[in-house]
């Protein structure tokens, strides 16, 4: 039987995976990408773990509210912000994660980040003469 040296985990052994905090879930990423963001929210000052994944979330979300409510936050804003994340700065940081990875992994994001951005600028329909 190999004796094994002191200090090493064999792989498969119980523990021996190493977890460095929250892991980002974005649907639709390579491992590979995924291992860019979680590095690059290592490794920034700006960024926290999990940070990217909640932006593309909080953009997710915020694109699919009522028109209604978009323009609400538009003309005064949302004081829910301050707590739960500003869509827009989300969508600022989600531009600068794509021109910080690899193309290949930049282009995953940003197919991603596109499917809201669509939904985003759909044009308005148009108001009838009674304003509805």
């Amino acid at each position: 039987m190999p004796r094994r040296r002191p200090g090493r985990i064999r792989a498969g052994a119980a523990g021996s995976h190493r977890t460095t905090g929250a892991r980002p879930v974005i649907d639709g990423l390579s491992s590979r990408a995924l291992s860019e963001i979680i590095e690059l929210e290592r490794t920034r000052n700006y960024l926290q773990p999990g940070d990217v994944s909640t932006a593309v979330g909080l953009w997710k979300d915020y694109v699919h509210q009522p028109e209604r409510a978009l323009w609400h936050d538009y003309e005064w804003g949302n004081v829910h912000w301050y707590c739960c994340g500003d869509p827009l700065e989300a969508r600022a940081l989600l531009d600068i994660v794509m021109q910080a990875v690899s193309p290949r992994s930049a282009r995953e994001l940003r197919k991603i980040v596109s499917r809201s951005d669509a939904i985003w600028n759909l044009p308005s329909p148009p108001c009838d003469a009674d304003g509805r």
